[in-house]
């Protein structure tokens, strides 16, 4: 722990969407949810105005239409987003040559290491100079969570959201987490607050009145040991510059072990879900999924299987974690399942296509959900096929109308609207799909500057 809050906690505000709304004038101030809008797709973010209908991240994509059916949803445009995490990044490494990032939206600084702050007047100043050349950088807005460790400095910027920044003085640690949720802590997700609450600890405070012991003896040697230090404000991990994610994993424990086998295939489609929610929110594709499942002996089986090329498709995730639970003998109950992918690449233009292809349908001006529910299977007709390249929120150009992004396409048509992230608000057109003066192009910079660069 440290004597100064000199370790930074930089989150980007409702990133996906935010960029979404900052591309396209048309969307501002306007509920937006990025994520996959195939029958099977999840959010990936939804913009603050969503969110007051109560869509969130991981939310099936379904149950957000219904929350907000007058929402903007949009394919992710995952090329554009990391540019602007590099730009973000680059910010950040100009403070300290210790940045951790987490993900393409959030990452740690030690402010310490770069030389730039030894008090909290001075962590607090690089902190709001910070928001500013973001926001001239990029257009967008970062919270920032000021703290002597990385537990608190990310308490701090969730505090912080939308837009600001709060500093933790160090030595307050332990009044601030008190009345808090034991959920705020890492390593404490819904399995292991439900164990907790059912032993009458809600709070952090009661952890610490509880005592190492009894945490230790509920929840064993390593994760007991390990909240109790936590629920008393103790974190001294440093800030690892640049690690490389070998893998991303998801697992959950389960108070009673689970014995019917259709529940234990729900939990482990669950989980392949989560696990894509992750993959793709650090930007990567992976080609090995792997099975985690721990019996109800202890005995802890681990499962994998390798693709022929990187993924981040939820369903083929999921389908082969379900391959490799046929493999796993459950008779006598689980305690414990998992689904990872490791094997991880960077996303390629060829993932994001083939994502498109096979599984986003039109969102808006697309043929009724009705209609497509009862059409029969058939061959794909060139107009079909053109439809699908024609997802809502990709960028176009046109010869005489200039830029513009699509938002839908059905029965042979597309609509799109022709703004840039400078103009106001533009006006829309439809064309045919396979009009000769439309065709796909790069998003353009938010900020003009980068224009003529």
């Amino acid at each position: 722990m440290r004597a100064a809050p000199t370790i930074l906690h930089l989150d980007m505000d409702a990133f996906f969407a935010a960029a979404e709304q900052a591309s396209k004038p048309s969307l501002r101030g306007k509920p937006v949810v990025v994520g996959g809008l195939g029958p099977r797709g999840v959010v990936a973010t939804a913009s603050y105005e969503a969110r007051r209908f109560g869509v969130h991240s991981a939310m099936p994509m379904g149950q957000a239409r219904r929350l907000a059916p007058n929402a903007a949803y949009l394919v992710p445009r995952f090329a554009f987003y990391r540019s602007i995490s590099d730009q973000v990044m680059e910010l950040l490494r100009r403070l300290s040559p210790l940045v951790e990032p987490l993900s393409l939206d959030e990452a740690f600084v030690d402010l310490e290491a770069g030389g730039v702050a030894n008090d909290s007047a001075s962590a607090r100043a690089v902190g709001e100079r910070l928001r500013v050349d973001i926001l001239a950088t990029t257009g967008l807005t970062g919270s920032v969570g000021l703290a002597g460790s990385k537990m608190i400095a990310k308490i701090a910027s969730e505090e912080a959201k939308p837009d600001g920044l709060v500093l933790i003085d160090p030595g307050t640690e332990r009044e601030l987490l008190g009345p808090r949720s034991v959920r705020i802590l890492p390593g404490v997700g819904p399995a292991t607050g439900e164990h907790l609450r059912r032993a009458g600890m809600t709070t952090v405070s009661d952890l610490v009145e509880a005592g190492e012991d009894e945490l230790v003896r509920l929840l064993g040697r390593a994760h007991g040991a390990s909240l109790y230090r936590m629920a008393q404000g103790y974190d001294d991990r440093p800030v690892v510059a640049e690690r490389d994610a070998k893998s991303v994993s998801v697992e959950d424990t389960f108070d009673v072990d689970i014995h019917d086998r259709v529940r234990i295939r729900t939990e482990v489609e669950r989980l392949a879900e989560r696990c894509v929610g992750r993959l793709r929110a650090s930007g990567h594709s992976g080609r090995t999924i792997v099975l985690k499942v721990r019996r109800y002996d202890f005995s802890t089986l681990t499962r994998s299987e390798t693709l022929r090329g990187p993924t981040d498709d939820p369903a083929v995730v999921r389908e082969a974690a379900g391959r490799l639970l046929e493999a796993v003998d459950t008779t006598g109950g689980v305690r414990l399942l998992g689904v990872g992918v490791s094997g991880l690449a960077d996303y390629t233009q060829e993932d994001l296509f083939a994502q498109a292809e096979a599984s986003e349908r039109p969102a808006e001006e697309a043929v009724p959900v009705e209609a497509r529910e009862a059409a029969p299977s058939a061959p794909s007709t060139a107009t079909e096929t053109a439809e699908r390249g024609w997802a809502p929120g990709r960028d176009v150009r046109h010869a005489v109308h200039g830029a513009g992004w699509v938002q839908g396409s059905g029965v042979g048509r597309v609509t799109v609207r022709f703004e840039e992230p400078w103009s106001g608000p533009g006006r829309v057109r439809t064309f045919s799909v396979d009009d000769p003066d439309l065709e796909p192009s790069e998003p353009l910079p938010l900020v003009r500057g980068d224009a003529a660069a």
